[in-house]
C-alpha cells in the first residue's frame, strides 16, 4: 500500500456517507447475535437516529457461521446487512476469525496457545490459537473465503476488517509448532546455524548451536537467558501474528475491491506488534483506544496514542475504530467517564488526526464477560445521559466537519521503537527502573503539557520536514537509523538524545569504546560507566533540578557542560550537556531529571530549534492545530475544572459564532476556524 492508498480508502468512507460533501465517520461494533431478531430494527431506527454511519459487524461471527466443520449458515448475517443497507449504514465486515469455535479446539487442541512455562491456555475466552498452527490457519483461510466470496461485492460493504486486535492475548506463543515455525524463520534470516551463533553471542555460557533443531523459543529457565533470542523472537512473534493478517488479506484483494484493514492497538499496554511494520499492508491505518486509569494522567496517553496512530499513518487522516463511552470490563478499577468526557475524548483523537470515531460497542451486553463495558446504547437504554451524550457527540461531529481531509501540524517528532521497547525492557540491565515506555512518555508528557504537539516516527525516517527530534531511551538502533538524525543534526535541526541511548546495534550487542555508542560524535561526549540510583534516591543539580533512576560518567569531547551533579556518587560531573553538530545542535541528558526542568529543558530547545511553542500556555488546556488547503482549524480541549480565556480571531465551528476572545467553558472544545498561514 502506499499512503496515496491509504488516504484515499478514508475519503471514500467520509465522502460517499451522503451527498452534502465530507463528514466524520461515526460508527461502532455491533453484535446482533446476542440479541433476539426482535431487537435489531430498534437497534437500525436509532443507529440512524444517533447519525450512526458505519457498524463493524461479523467480528466475532465464526461460531454462528460455521456451527461445524461441514455446515456453513449466513442467514442471520444475510439478514442483518440487508436490514442495515436499507437504512443506508454502511458495513465494515469482519471475517470473523477472532476467536475460534469450539469445536475447532475440540478436533484439534494443538491449535490452543501455550505459555512461556508450558502452560497451555484452554478456550472459553477469545483468540485460543497459536498464531503459527496451520491447523488454525487452514480453518481461517476456508471461513474467510466463503465471507467474501458471499459478500465481497455487496454495496452496503464500505471495509473489511480483519479478525480483531490481532496479537492481544495470543501474540507469543511457546508451544512446539511455535518452536518450528521460530527454527524456520531464523533460517531465513540467518542463513547459517554459524550466523545465528554469532549474532546471539553462543560463546557466551556454552550456548553455541550445532543444528537448527537444537534451537527453542525463549522458553522459561532457572537463569537469566539470551537477550538476543529473546528479541529474535518477539520479532517472530511480531511476524507470525502480521502472517495471519496477510493470509486473510491475500484472500480479500483476491475476491473483493473493498478497502482492507485491521486494528491496531497503540497502548500503554500492548507491545507485541512492531506496527511500523503493519502500516504500509493496510488501506486505512485504524487504532483501538481506551483510558487506561493506571496511569496518572489517561488523557496525556490517549494523545499518545493519537499521535503514535497519526505517525503509522504518515501524518495523514486515519480511523479511531474502537473507543468507550464510559467504563471497560477489563482494569483492576473500571472508572466512569465524567459528563463532557465523552465529547473531549472523542475529539482529542480529531484534532490528532482521526477522521472516523467509532466504539465498542453499540448495545451493552446483557451476558459475557464484557457486559459491564459501556456502550453507545446503554443498559439504562435512550432514557439516561449517556445517550444524550452520544447524540451531542454525532451533532458536534457534524458542526465541525469540514475539518474532515486536513492534516495536523507537528514541528517536532519523537522516535519511537517498538523493537527498542522489547530490547530495553529485559532483564539483566543496569536498572530495572529504567523502562522504555516510562521513558517516553515522561518525555511525551512535559512536550504535551508546554503545548508541543509531537509526531512520532520509526528510527530511520525521513526527518527533514521537522524543526527539532527527541529521542528518548533509543537503547537499540542501527547504524544508518543513527545516522539519519545525526544528518539531520549536521543540516541545521535540533536533537535532544535521552540516557541509555545508542547502547547496542540490532542483534543486542554492545558498541565498545563508550557509551552512548552510535550517537557519542553526535552529542560530542563519551560515557566510561553508568552509575544508577539506589531505589527512591535522588540527586541534585547546579540548575536547582532534582533528578532519579540514573546518572553516568560523562567526559565531554565538544560538547559544552550546562548543568552538573552536585550530590554522590558524581559531584561535580556533567549531567546535560549540548554539542554544536553541523549547522545544528545536540542535546544530551544523562540523568532523569524532574518534571519542571524537563519541561524546561525541552521548551528551551525548541524555542532555540524556532519550534512555534505558545506564550504563557496553561497546563491542561490542549491546544492542536489542523491545516487544510483554505483554513487552518485551532482545537482548544480543556480538561481543567475551570473556564479559560484565549486570544484568537476566527471562527468557532462548534457553537457557530465568530470569535475575537474565545473562552473555552470547564472540561469543553473549541475548535477555531481562521486564515489560512503560511506554513
Amino acid at each position: 500500500m502506499t499512503l496515496g492508498t491509504v488516504r484515499s480508502a478514508l475519503e471514500g468512507l467520509t465522502t460517499d456517507v451522503d451527498e452534502s460533501g465530507s463528514r466524520f465517520v461515526f460508527g461502532c461494533d455491533y453484535n446482533p447475535e446476542q440479541w433476539d431478531r426482535s431487537v435489531w430494527e430498534e437497534d437500525i431506527r436509532l443507529m440512524v437516529e444517533s447519525g450512526v454511519s458505519l457498524v463493524a459487524i461479523n467480528v466475532f461471527g465464526w461460531a454462528q457461521l460455521q456451527p461445524n466443520p461441514d455446515e456453513f449458515d449466513f442467514s442471520a448475517l444475510d439478514d442483518i446487512i440487508g436490514l442495515l443497507h436499507g437504512a443506508g449504514i454502511g458495513i465494515n465486515l469482519g471475517t470473523g476469525t477472532s476467536s475460534p469455535p469450539p469445536w475447532l479446539s475440540t478436533l484439534h487442541p494443538e491449535i490452543l496457545p501455550v505459555s512461556q512455562e508450558g502452560l497451555r491456555a484452554w478456550p472459553g475466552g477469545r483468540q485460543a490459537y497459536c498464531p503459527s498452527s496451520p491447523v488454525f490457519r487452514a480453518a481461517a483461510e476456508r471461513l474467510v473465503t466463503a465471507v467474501a466470496t458471499r459478500y465481497g461485492s455487496h454495496p452496503a460493504v464500505r471495509l473489511w476488517h480483519v479478525s480483531n486486535e490481532l496479537g492481544c492475548h495470543n501474540a507469543l506463543c511457546y508451544c512446539d509448532v511455535s518452536a518450528d515455525a521460530f527454527r524456520r524463520w531464523l533460517e531465513q534470516k540467518y542463513g547459517t546455524v554459524e550466523a545465528l551463533n554469532r549474532a546471539w553471542g553462543t560463546a557466551f555460557w556454552s550456548q553455541h548451536y550445532g543444528a537448527w533443531e537444537e534451537i527453542l523459543p525463549p522458553r522459561r529457565t532457572l537463569s537469566s537467558g539470551n537477550p538476543a533470542q529473546a528479541l529474535d523472537f518477539s520479532r517472530f512473534s511480531s511476524d507470525e501474528v502480521l502472517e495471519c493478517y496477510l493470509i486473510e488479506e491475500r484472500i480479500l484483494r483476491r475476491l473483493s475491491d473493498v478497502p482492507v484493514t485491521t486494528n491496531f492497538m497503540v497502548t500503554s499496554h500492548i507491545r507485541t506488534q512492531d506496527y511500523w511494520q503493519w502500516a504500509p499492508l493496510v488501506d486505512v491505518v485504524a487504532n483501538d483506544h481506551y483510558l487506561d486509569h493506571r496511569l496518572p494522567v489517561p488523557h496525556q496517553e490517549l494523545s499518545f496514542s493519537a499521535d503514535g496512530t497519526r505517525g503509522l499513518a504518515g501524518g495523514r487522516p486515519w480511523m479511531l475504530m474502537e473507543q468507550s463511552t464510559g467504563a471497560v470490563n477489563w482494569q483492576p478499577r473500571n472508572i466512569a467517564k465524567q459528563p463532557g468526557e465523552l465529547i473531549r475524548n472523542s475529539l482529542a483523537h480529531v484534532a490528532r488526526g482521526a477522521d472516523a470515531i467509532c466504539f465498542f460497542q453499540w448495545r451493552a451486553s446483557a451476558q459475557g464477560t464484557e457486559k459491564f463495558h459501556s456502550a453507545l446504547l446503554p443498559h439504562a437504554g435512550t432514557d439516561s445521559r449517556k445517550w444524550h451524550e452520544v447524540l451531542e457527540l454525532s451533532r458536534t461531529l457534524d458542526a465541525i466537519r469540514e475539518v474532515v481531509g486536513t492534516e495536523v501540524v507537528a514541528e517536532v517528532a519523537m522516535v519511537f521503537s517498538w523493537e527498542t521497547w522489547w530490547a530495553t525492557d529485559l532483564d539483566s540491565h543496569p536498572s530495572e527502573e529504567v523502562r522504555y515506555l516510562d521513558q517516553v512518555h515522561k518525555i511525551y508528557r512535559a512536550l504535551w503539557e508546554a503545548g508541543i504537539t509531537v509526531d512520532l516516527v520509526a528510527p530511520g525516517a525521513d526527518l527533514s520536514r521537522y524543526r527539532m527530534v527527541v529521542v528518548p531511551s533509543l537503547y537499540l538502533v542501527r547504524d544508518h537509523e543513527a545516522a539519519t538524525i545525526s544528518d539531520f543534526a549536521a543540516a541545521g535541526g535540533t536533537v535532544v538524545v535521552t540516557y541509555f541511548s545508542g547502547i547496542v546495534d540490532e542483534d543486542d550487542r554492545v558498541r565498545l569504546g563508550g557509551y552512548p555508542g552510535a550517537f557519542t560524535e553526535l552529542l560530542g561526549l563519551r560515557t566510561e560507566e553508568f552509575f544508577p540510583l539506589p531505589e527512591g534516591a535522588q540527586t541534585r543539580l547546579d540548575n536547582g533540578a532534582t533528578a532519579s533512576i540514573w546518572t553516568e560518567r560523562i567526559q565531554t569531547t565538544t560538547a559544552d557542560t550546562v548543568s552538573s551533579f552536585l550530590d554522590a556518587p558524581l559531584p561535580g560531573e556533567p549531567a546535560l550537556t549540548v554539542n554544536e553538530f553541523g549547522s545544528g545542535r545536540a542535546w544530551y541528558l544523562g540523568t532523569d531529571l524532574d518534571h519542571d526542568h524537563l519541561w524546561e529543558l525541552l521548551e528551551q530547545a525548541a524555542l532555540g530549534a524556532g519550534v512555534t511553542v505558545p506564550p504563557a500556555h496553561v497546563t491542561g488546556i490542549e491546544s492542536v492545530l489542523r491545516r487544510g488547503p483554505e483554513a487552518d482549524y485551532r482545537f482548544f480541549i480543556n480538561h481543567t475544572g475551570l473556564p479559560h480565556t484565549h486570544t484568537i480571531s476566527g471562527h468557532e465551528l462548534i457553537t457557530d459564532q465568530p470569535v475575537t476572545s474565545l473562552e473555552i467553558p470547564a472540561g469543553a472544545v473549541r475548535v477555531v476556524r481562521t486564515e489560512r498561514t503560511e506554513s
